[in-house]
């Protein structure tokens, strides 16, 4: 990899030498130090290409999208002031490389259907962007990822920022350009959406052992 951040983030990752504090990488980094910036993409290239996977559900997007995030770090790290976790200012300076990414594409970053209405009569009456004990119980990990990758854009990525990341609807109205309404009110429909294929899913399962 170059000081500029390219590589293969799907290699398992190097092992780098253990005297170098991630607070020492960092101001070297903002030196031009090469190694340190080395360092510090060894450290977080992993869970940068995971943010990117879940957010666009498809591998060769999130690899050029986390490779993106790197040559971004490269240009700004010299803004990094401390004022939040060094892997929080990372992820934040990811997330928004994404968001650009997807407004490029044309796609909704958010769904127009910005209001709560047309929610289900027959619907649990909860507070949007409470916990989903239905989500939260025993799913097969690989079988609910298949249906987050399936969820509209829009959906997928509030859904992946504040029940996968764990951001808040305030933090995610600010990083989306949206309301806190809208950010619940889509959190609320990509977990109903999720409950369905989950259940369709299951009664294909009971169908096919049924069958056999």
């Amino acid at each position: 990899m170059s000081a500029a951040g390219k590589g293969d983030l799907t290699e398992p990752q190097q092992h780098q030498s253990s005297e170098l504090s991630e607070a020492q990488a960092i101001e070297r980094a903002k030196q031009g130090d090469a190694e340190a910036f080395q360092w510090l993409y060894e450290k977080h290239k992993r869970r940068v290409y995971s943010l990117c996977l879940r957010m666009t559900a498809n591998a060769a997007e999130a690899e050029d999208l986390a490779q993106e995030a790197f040559l971004q770090l490269y240009r700004k790290i010299g803004t990094f002031r401390g004022e939040s976790a060094f892997s929080t200012w990372l992820h934040r300076l990811s997330v928004n490389v994404v968001l650009m990414h997807l407004r490029k594409k044309s796609l909704p970053v958010i769904s127009l259907e910005e209001t709560t209405q047309g929610v289900d009569e027959d619907s649990p009456k909860k507070d949007f962007g409470a916990d989903d004990v239905v989500l939260s119980g025993s799913i097969d990990r690989l079988q609910l990822q298949r249906a987050v990758d399936s969820l509209p854009p829009g959906y997928r990525m509030i859904f992946v920022l504040h029940d996968v990341e764990g951001y808040e609807h305030n933090e995610i109205a600010k990083i989306a350009g949206c309301s806190i309404g809208n950010s619940k009110s889509q959190l609320h429909k990509a977990r109903m959406k999720l409950r369905d294929l989950l259940k369709m899913n299951r009664a294909e399962k009971a169908g096919r052992s049924r069958a056999g």
